[in-house]
């Protein structure tokens, strides 16, 4: 449950709207008796675990089951800790495909998917709460990602990256030539290279390996995944990264592909390293600047790119995969949606307020939302989709707007299980909004955590209440000015000024019984 109430329709109404997304894109089926409940991927009616993982930090607040989907994961892993990529009992390639078998799958050149599944079982105990399930599920999870440390499909020694084959950026297909369709296969002509994404993802789910390790009380794992992430996150922007953003994929098998500028190749997974902490403050704000100046060129109606500039048509083995179709430079709602969150983290809070109403009002007018777009404006149809059913109820893009809305303008975020521990972030002078009411609540726990929020002639006046013990506050103040004094319950208490870029904000900490009294005096 969200609910939020400003007055403006572009913050009150997200939620709704992306829910109702959402709830048409829910998948039950059956397996071994036992009943499975997942969210479908826009363009097909199978459960993917890198769909389900994103959509989660939406579905949480509404679905109350969030493990069975990780659990049927963890229950078909292979013995050397791969992970598939979905699971169906839908026939998918209507009409040549009839039956309605279970089915299987694994992308041999995907190399995303074991930090995928790592995140998903994350956010599943998050939203639960539920310890005792989280530390059976350990050994899969750290089964998981040392087979992507270890397998020679997914292990670069040398460089000390996670490796793929040459796909635009985490997509499932790899370039080669002469083959008659879409590759998928890894064979002895694969092209090589290490991708962002991947690394970035990786290092992500490290950490969040670690904590999860800490939380069951195994100090020595915890520790061992933390500095495996620091090494990684140490090797990936030593080699990836290229000055102003990082390069779309850094190749271990010499290729040249005519006609593609590589060096100006800006890929969907940058925005998505910001957001998973890999990037320093200044690489953020050089990626939030890139994409930016790439918008004021006006060559699309949105900045999202999946990748820009694209590559020539159809050389990925599709005809339809042209420039400014798909992965291959479409606009992605998802890429938007990172946007705005890293914009909220890295003092460019009015973009991240532009991405949203710009997002609302394509959704609020067509009542639709959609993968991809094409540069003009025009979305994706089953005629120019690579997939045989492009579905107008996009919930990747649409939960990456959902989580920019409630993380970064209402800045409400959990930073451990069941809102026992949240950071207090709100941006709202950003949006020039004075006064907010902001609720979010775990259908699976029932745990929720609210505030209300109101600017005064005097400064900001907070009131917090709900399941949170610790409250660490990071709030946004008006522009040109620094906090003077911070009461809680009419108690001073210690704070900080300080800035993020030229947005000014003033953190402390507050420990919670029921409600506590917020007044930031300026």
């Amino acid at each position: 449950m969200i609910r939020i109430h400003t007055g403006r329709p572009e913050f009150d109404g997200l939620y709704p709207k992306v829910r109702a997304f959402l709830e048409q894109d829910g998948l039950d089926v059956v397996i071994d008796g036992e009943r499975i409940r997942g969210y479908r991927s826009p363009d097909a009616r199978s459960i993917w675990i890198r769909d389900n993982s994103d959509m989660m930090r939406a579905l949480r607040y509404f679905e109350p089951d969030m493990t069975s989907v990780v659990d049927h994961f963890a229950d078909t892993q292979a013995r050397n800790g791969r992970i598939l990529d979905y699971f169906t009992t839908f026939p998918e390639k209507l009409p040549s495909e009839r039956e309605n078998w279970t089915k299987y799958v694994r992308v041999p050149v995907e190399a995303d998917v074991e930090y995928r599944f790592v995140k998903a079982a994350y956010l599943a105990w998050q939203a639960t709460g539920d310890d005792a399930w989280i530390r059976r599920r350990l050994p899969e999870l750290e089964k998981a990602l040392e087979y992507s440390r270890t397998h020679p499909w997914r292990w670069d020694p040398e460089h000390g990256l996670v490796k793929r084959a040459y796909t635009i950026d985490t997509w499932d297909f790899a370039y080669a030539p002469g083959h008659e369709w879409l590759q998928f296969q890894i064979d002895d002509d694969t092209f090589w290279g290490l991708h962002h994404g991947d690394n970035s993802g990786y290092v992500e789910a490290y950490r969040l390996l670690s904590r999860l390790y800490a939380r069951a009380g195994d100090p020595d794992r915890a520790r061992r995944w933390s500095e495996r992430a620091d090494t990684l996150q140490e090797n990936l922007n030593r080699v990836c990264w290229n000055g102003r953003f990082y390069t779309h994929f850094v190749k271990l098998t010499p290729v040249t592909i005519p006609g593609v500028d590589e060096a100006a190749q800006l890929s969907l997974s940058n925005p998505m390293a910001i957001n998973r902490g890999v990037a320093s403050h200044e690489m953020a704000v050089s990626i939030l600047g890139e994409y930016q100046r790439r918008r004021a060129e006006r060559r699309a109606f949105a900045e999202w790119y999946s990748i820009d500039p694209p590559f020539p048509d159809g050389i990925f083995g599709d005809e339809r995969l042209v420039g400014g179709a798909y992965v291959n430079g479409g606009i992605l709602p998802l890429v938007g949606g990172e946007l705005a969150r890293a914009a909220f983290e890295h003092g460019l809070e009015t973009y991240g307020v532009d991405i949203l109403q710009r997002y609302y009002r394509l959704i609020e007018t067509s009542g639709e939302t959609y993968l991809w777009y094409h540069p003009d404006g025009t979305p994706s149809r089953a005629e120019t989709s690579t997939s045989p059913d492009a579905r107008p109820t996009d919930g990747w893009g649409s939960s990456a707007m959902l989580v920019a809305l409630v993380e970064g303008l209402a800045g409400l975020e959990d930073l451990e299980a069941r809102f026992a521990k949240v950071r207090l972030a709100p941006r709202w002078l950003a949006a020039g909004v004075t006064e907010a009411e902001v609720r979010a609540g775990y259908a699976a726990s029932g745990a929720e955590v609210g505030y209300t929020y109101r600017r005064t002639g005097r400064g900001l006046e907070i009131t917090v209440e709900g399941a949170t013990r610790s409250v660490h506050a990071h709030v946004l103040l008006p522009e040109g000015t620094r906090a003077r004094s911070v009461l809680v319950n009419g108690k001073p208490v210690d704070y900080m000024n300080h800035s993020v870029g030229e947005s000014p904000y003033v953190d402390f900490d507050v420990s919670l019984e029921k409600a506590a009294r917020l007044r930031i005096d300026l």
